[in-house]
């Protein structure tokens, strides 16, 4: 495999990791019978992005960097905020 390939799949990867966080959220709404999304929509969001901004920073392509990097900072965001959220009911005794 050359350095190309490499790249394209590297790319297709990314983009399909983060398109599944999707059919992982639907699922998870489903099954609850409402509008959720699950923890994990947010960490696939993270792996998928940060693949995806290598393929962006390989490209040179300073559009699809900037939405990528702004997006990997949400979604890194909305993860502590899981967690301080956690904290919070742990420490309340669950209430």
């Amino acid at each position: 495999m050359n350095l190309a390939t490499f790249w394209l799949i590297l790319g297709f990867s990314g983009q399909g990791l983060f398109a599944s966080r999707f059919l992982i959220q639907w699922i998870s709404s489903e099954r609850r019978g409402k509008s959720h999304i699950p923890k994990i929509f947010w960490y696939i969001s993270i792996v998928g992005g940060l693949i995806s901004l290598s393929y962006a920073i390989h490209l040179g392509d300073p559009p699809f960097i900037f939405g990528q990097s702004a997006g990997v900072l949400v979604y890194t965001r909305n993860l502590m905020l899981l967690r301080r959220k956690s904290a919070v009911t742990a420490s309340s005794g669950g209430n």
